[in-house]
């Protein structure tokens, strides 16, 4: 049985943000449903050894830069990192570590390597968007995503677990998925009891799902389900939405133990010292998105002051909890300048059509909500992203873990290219590049509970790497799928940059022909609707 759920009905009802189908079965997917990837036909590897020559490595633990060095991959994981001379002098040869026999070996000299990022808050497309697994996985890929953790699971729990395993055994062209299913939302009937949140947990991970995704409960209910995840040894995200956040915000549920807070939702309402709710205008309707996204621009204000008592006494008990902020800054960019974020680079190339519908402004659609949108609403948003960006950056700064997630597919953010963005948004908010890397990789594998196997280059963990001719700490943009603009010597201007490889579990992909094959298919479905250029308001 299959229950088609509203975008309206959900929010209302459920605290969703995505209009979903969910699939109680398996996961072969029934026309309108999001397809499933397709097996694996591109990548080569792993290898018995595989040899990258003359990188420059920067390893994601916070330490500069270093090369010439050879990183050595045996099968699918990293065994030696080793420094093989210095920058413009000749490197002696017998001082490398040998190829063994059947192994490979990529000079990459000038080449720079970094660990494959991790997206802590990634969508796998959605029915309403028309966008199949394969669209999202290479656009992941090409743009040097090798870990993503799906929030909420909502193309249906079997689905989701299926598609986690089959990329985990290399059978599809994908990157790692760590599977958190919405709470409450196999559920046909309300919870109200604690125990049906404990027995919940315990069948989602009988199910195969790692962690929980929550956007509000009544509080022993979810209390409940918390105290339930850390018996089973899951971890969690939330979306702290308006509907409960009242009673229950990022203090409360870090006190529970919630390993990530999504957005920022319920962080302002924790720093409150002057009211108890938001200062919501009367005709404030949340399914009205106009209004929801409208008065949220609004809310950082209504916070206490940085440097405050009540600023610092929540910021040192987060910390204390040893809690994680994950911001997704590029998911609400175009609040603050709607025309740039419609207008971006890669677009035209790379947004399917249907996808280019959903974003438009729609009260059918989720983060659609542009009905209207002003001056008044982008200058009330970028002081909104200035007091946000201040909290994200102190927390870094006193030792708390950021980390990076996109939510893309939903207000003209795409998949892959609002990753990088979320890099750069990090940097506006005063990390160093090299804190911006570290975000985007060890400290997501820290939240997910892998630090052992992800997210640094360092012996012993997974080869999952990104390969780039310029160097992203100099210029974050090179990490673009679509490059950088630079005038040459020569007079001409010229695209540079964008991931060369993408290596994940060994496997080696060229990540530019990741990346051709999704231009194939937008150029493909725009050919069957008869468009040139997907148009504009």
């Amino acid at each position: 049985m299959r229950i088609r759920v509203g975008m309206a009905a959900l929010a209302a009802v459920l605290l969703c943000v995505h209009a979903v189908t969910f699939a109680a079965a398996a996961p072969a997917q029934p026309d309108g449903e999001v397809t499933p990837a397709p097996p694996r036909h591109e990548g080569e590897g792993p290898y018995p050894q595989l040899i990258l020559r003359g990188v420059t490595v920067i390893n994601g633990t916070g330490s500069p830069a270093f090369g010439p060095a050879d990183v050595v991959i045996e099968h699918n994981r990293i065994v030696k990192v080793q420094s093989v001379g210095n920058p413009g002098a000749t490197i002696d040869a017998d001082k490398r570590p040998k190829l063994a026999a059947g192994g490979r070996e990529i000079d990459l000299t000038g080449h720079y390597v970094m660990p494959g990022i991790i997206d802590m808050h990634g969508h796998i497309g959605g029915a309403e968007q028309g966008t199949p697994a394969e669209y999202v996985y290479k656009l992941w890929l090409g743009n040097g995503i090798t870990t993503v953790r799906e929030p909420g699971c909502m193309n249906g729990v079997d689905w989701c677990v299926s598609e986690a395993r089959r990329s985990a055994a290399n059978t599809i062209t994908a990157p790692r998925i760590f599977a958190y299913a919405a709470f409450g939302f196999k559920e046909r009937t309300p919870m109200t009891r604690p125990e049906q949140a404990r027995e919940w947990v315990r069948e989602m991970k009988a199910r195969g799902i790692v962690g929980m995704k929550c956007f509000g409960y009544r509080p022993d209910v979810l209390e409940a389900a918390f105290a339930e995840l850390k018996k089973q040894g899951m971890r969690s995200a939330c979306h702290h939405a308006q509907l409960d956040v009242a009673r229950v915000n990022v203090l409360t549920t870090a006190r529970w133990g919630l390993t990530s807070m999504e957005h920022w939702y319920g962080l302002p309402e924790a720093l409150f010292d002057d009211r108890t709710v938001q200062d919501y205008p009367p005709a404030y309707n949340y399914n009205n998105e106009a209004d929801r996204f409208g008065q949220a621009g609004r809310l950082w204000a209504q916070a206490a002051t940085r440097g405050s008592d009540k600023y610092e006494a929540v910021i040192g008990e987060l910390l204390k909890l040893d809690f994680t902020i994950d911001p997704t800054f590029t998911i609400y960019n175009a609040a603050r300048d709607l025309m740039r974020a419609r207008r971006a680079d890669w677009h035209e190339e790379y947004t399917l059509p249907s996808l280019w519908d959903f974003y438009t402004p729609n009260r059918d659609h989720h983060g659609s909500f542009f009905f209207d949108w002003g001056t008044e609403d982008e200058v009330a948003w970028r002081g909104n992203y200035a007091r946000w960006m201040a909290f994200v950056n102190d927390y870094k700064n006193r030792g708390g873990r950021v980390t990076v997630g996109s939510d893309s597919g939903f207000i003209y953010q795409l998949y892959g290219f609002g990753t990088i963005q979320e890099l750069e948004l990090l940097r506006e908010a005063g990390f160093h590049p090299l804190e911006v890397i570290r975000s985007a990789t060890l400290y997501g594998a820290q939240a997910l509970g892998e630090e052992q196997r992800l997210g640094s280059i360092e012996p012993g963990k997974f080869a999952d790497l990104v390969v780039l001719k310029e160097n992203p700490l100099a210029n974050l943009k090179v990490l673009y799928g679509t490059g950088h603009i630079r005038l040459g010597d020569d007079g001409k201007v010229h695209r540079v940059g964008g991931v060369e490889y993408t290596i994940k579990d060994g496997i080696v992909f060229d990540a530019k022909q990741l990346l051709a094959d999704v231009r194939r298919m937008v150029a493909d479905e725009k050919a069957k609707r008869h468009i040139e250029r997907l148009p504009q308001p």
